[in-house]
């Protein structure tokens, strides 16, 4: 069965927990990404902080992107992976936690991301609609 490890980005880049909203939204823009894991000082991950949480949480809630830490948006723990789970784990745990992105962790530390589309390209077809299907919001 194919693992985390094989159908994840590699090279994902925190953003630090005491960094600004501003800071992780030019480091966004840069990557070219929508999410970035938050990671305290003490490397270990804090949460995900998401374009979606900088419009809405920030933006539309009248906050100064310059002003708002990240580790602000870190929410309870952090929902990941292990780098040697299988896809029927990492499916899983995406419906479960309906999220898009995961990051993978390897020990304690922060090894990739596999993002929705990972698993869509690694998953048979059929196993492609049922996940599209369960991270769908009605």
């Amino acid at each position: 069965m194919t693992t985390a490890r094989e159908i994840m980005t590699e090279g994902a880049e925190c953003i630090g927990a005491e960094e600004t909203v501003l800071e992780a939204a030019k480091k966004m823009t840069q990557m070219g990404v929508g999410a970035l894991p938050i990671c305290g000082t003490d490397d270990r991950l804090k949460g995900m902080l998401t374009d979606r949480d900088i419009v809405v949480k920030v933006l539309g809630a009248g906050k100064d992107p310059a002003q708002c830490k990240a580790g602000e948006f870190a929410q309870g723990e952090a929902v990941t992976i292990g780098a040697d789970d299988d896809a029927a784990e990492i499916m899983r745990t995406m419906a479960d936690h309906q999220v898009r992105r995961l990051p993978v962790i390897d020990g304690h530390r922060l090894v990739g991301i596999v993002a929705q589309a990972d698993v869509a390209r690694a998953l048979p077809d059929p196993k492609v609609g049922d996940l599209l299907q369960a991270l769908s919001v009605d």
